[in-house]
């Protein structure tokens, strides 16, 4: 690590970070004493994890399973008393505590969420909607706390906020707002956390008892995944585990948490020892996301702007400590499929997004063929897969398919021996053009040193050859009746690395526009592994996805060694982490360096679940990745926009976002970078020692 570990960058609070963890404690059916014990043993284990904020499940403290005992004035007097201890002992510990207890008010018992924070009770949530059917009787116990609005409870000496109406607040570290909903709350139609999360609160949290049957966990992952979705929030679930009574039912300890629909952790079920579910929960993701989801704000407003009516428990949290890392996974390759179980599915669907969109558009225009420039790369090659697709379906011969390889001054023999082996093994038509000859007279015609024999190798050196290719493409496309397919990519178009006007930036459909180069990577891969085609063609796909990534405009030094893109414009895999985060999330550049500088410590963080060893083993430390991620909003944000707002049609493919200036994103072609540039270099702490 550079700098020191008490810079604010390393604080994972700085960044917005709430660290949420659920908690399956040691339970003993109404035993009071031994429940607090517990609640406590795991709150330590918490503290010592720095956890900020810790879910119990429901009626933890007296335990669920005790029917009538819940109306002992025995028990309940005891549930007071073991309030207070786990109040006094929380004095001393970091976390937010938030368990379950039944608590009398008004000659009432209500099933409750208890909030406590260092030596205070803050407020009491009650349970809105009571099960009354099957196996459930808790309106047998319980009072519903549907209309319980700015009221307050007594427990023993204390008189706290009381209601449906509280959501509890982070008084230094904005977004850390909760929620809370108990149980069946979330079964309802109409649970009670939407609410909450329109009132502000970024996480909402569930204590539940719910015993287990064949199927039910899958419900219980459908209902929070769906919650933190259209809640736009990280959601916690906590179920009772094993010490709950089995006369009837059994109970298998399930935590889960969310975050925007994603599962962040998830417990071990059915686990006899206490346990905890802990990750980080980015609330500033959560908050952009509102601003971009003008759905949500409309809600918000038809629902009567509960922020104004909802009762703000303010909090402080615990003072900051060193260095606590990042206890959370994050996706190295956030644009690519990393679904074990729904892999195929996810690859096949990213695939056919862009067959379909070509086989509309030939529909549309009726080419009398299509013209595609083979360079044996990735893109043009991604690009062929699947114009050949699109063609076989709609039933008509590859030969429709005119590839066009066309070498200059340092085109390799490998590339093109696999541009004509590629084009072979497809039955395409295929035609070799040198645009040397023409190159050269080019420059010539312009004065440029090269035509006079010196090694001046330019931007106008290179764009001399890229502007030809496509040149040649748009004529060859016209003489044969047909129109271009543009190969370049969604990471070339973000970093501006493509020919403006005729040169590779331009075509009649641009359909990789929506793809950036991992996810081409990978979905070449794909192909060979899932046997879309027969095993020439996966032959020649292996090899070219083992070729060095280069536009190989200029020719290798003496050296032998080639031109590299990666070494200019910096690694695709970091290049494509950068813009999922700016231009999905709108994180600043600071909090894009913290999520990447921890992806690629995370020794098993986001590996491609089809093996890619090669991109496994890479490791960047925080001054390269500082490094390229600047010079990332150079390219950005500094003077590529032009070159965005004028591209062709083509498909959005990934939920990561695209650059079209008709669909995601619209930007002013004159802007400059220089505020993220200061935002990246105010964050950053020292980094000498990188």
């Amino acid at each position: 690590m550079s700098g020191s570990a008490t810079h604010p960058f390393y604080d994972m609070h700085t960044h917005g970070f709430v660290r949420l963890a659920t908690s399956t404690p040691k339970v003993r059916t109404a035993d009071i004493a031994y429940n607090a014990e517990g609640i406590l043993e795991t709150a330590h284990k918490a503290h010592a994890q720095h956890v900020d904020l810790l879910l119990y499940p429901e009626l933890a403290l007296s335990s669920y399973t005790i029917d009538d005992l819940h109306m002992q004035l025995a028990l309940l007097d005891a549930v007071e008393a073991q309030v207070e201890t786990i109040i006094a002992a929380s004095r001393e510990l970091s976390s937010v505590l938030v368990f379950g207890a039944p608590l009398r008010r008004n000659g009432r018992i209500y099933n409750c969420a208890l909030v406590v924070a260092r030596g205070e009770l803050l407020g009491v949530v009650p349970k809105s909607f009571l099960p009354n059917y099957r196996e459930y009787y808790e309106k047998r116990w319980f009072a519903h706390g549907r209309e319980c609005v700015g009221l307050t409870i007594r427990c023993g000496t204390r008189e706290v906020p009381f209601g449906t109406d509280l959501i509890f607040a982070a008084s230094d570290l904005p977004g850390f707002t909760f929620g809370i909903e108990i149980c069946e709350d979330f079964w309802a139609p109409n649970p009670p956390g939407t609410m909450a999360a329109l009132a502000g609160a970024t996480i909402l949290l569930n204590l539940s008892a719910s015993n287990i049957v064949i199927g039910k966990s899958d419900e219980r992952h459908l209902l929070s995944r769906a919650s933190s979705s259209r809640s736009v929030c990280a959601y916690a679930y906590s179920a009772s585990g094993h010490g709950e009574s089995t006369t009837d039912l059994a109970w298998d300890g399930q935590g889960m948490i969310y975050e925007l629909g994603d599962l962040m952790a998830e417990s071990v079920r059915f686990d006899l020892a206490p346990e905890l579910c802990v990750t980080d929960i980015d609330t500033q993701r959560i908050l952009s996301e509102r601003m971009r989801m003008q759905t949500f704000n409309d809600a918000a407003e038809a629902a009567g702007r509960p922020e104004d009516w909802y009762r703000r428990i303010a909090f402080e949290r615990a003072a900051p400590r060193a260095d606590i890392g990042l206890n959370r996974p994050i996706r190295r390759f956030p644009f690519v499929p990393n679904r074990a179980d729904k892999l195929d599915e996810d690859c096949y669907e990213a695939f056919n997004i862009q067959v379909d969109a070509l086989m509309r558009r030939i529909q549309a225009t009726r080419p009398k063929s299509l013209t595609i420039g083979i360079s044996g790369g990735l893109d043009s090659t991604h690009a062929l897969i699947v114009a050949a697709k699109a063609m076989d379906r709609l039933g008509r011969p590859r030969s429709d398919i005119r590839g066009y390889t066309l070498p200059g001054f340092a085109t390799s023999d490998d590339t093109k021996s696999n541009a004509w082996r590629l084009m072979e093994a497809f039955g395409i038509t295929a035609e070799e053009i040198d645009i040397s000859p023409t190159a050269r007279l080019m420059l010539e015609n312009i004065g440029h040193a090269f035509a006079d024999g010196e090694p001046v190798y330019d931007t106008t050196f290179e764009n001399v050859q890229a502007g030809l290719r496509t040149d040649y493409l748009f004529r060859l496309a016209g003489q044969n009746g047909g129109w271009v397919i543009g190969t370049g990519d969604l990471s070339e178009l973000a970093l501006g690395w493509c020919t403006y006007g005729v040169g590779d930036q331009m075509s009649h459909y641009a359909v990789n526009s929506g793809v950036p180069k991992t996810l081409i990577q990978y979905l070449i891969r794909w192909t060979t592994q899932t046997a879309q085609f027969d095993a020439g063609v996966d032959a020649v796909l292996t090899d070219i996805l083992a070729t060095e990534i280069s536009p190989e405009l200029v020719p290798a030094g003496e050296d032998g060694v080639i031109q590299s893109t990666e070494s200019i414009i910096g690694p695709y895999e970091l290049n494509d982490f950068f813009l999922h985060h700016i231009i999905r999330w709108g994180q600043k550049p600071s909090h894009v360096a913290f999520l990447a500088w921890h992806a690629w410590k995370q020794a098993d963080a986001g590996l491609w679940p089809i093996d890619f060893p090669e991109k496994a083993k890479n490791e960047y430390e925080l001054a390269t990745i500082a490094a390229w991620l600047e010079k990332f909003l150079k390219r950005f944000f500094g003077y590529s926009q032009f070159k965005r707002s004028a591209i062709p049609n083509g498909p959005k493919v990934s939920a990561g976002g695209a650059l079209s200036p008709r669909g995601d994103w619209r930007a002013p072609s004159d802007a400059v970078a220089d505020t993220w540039i200061a935002e990246l270099a105010a964050a950053l702490p020292p980094l000498d020692g990188d």
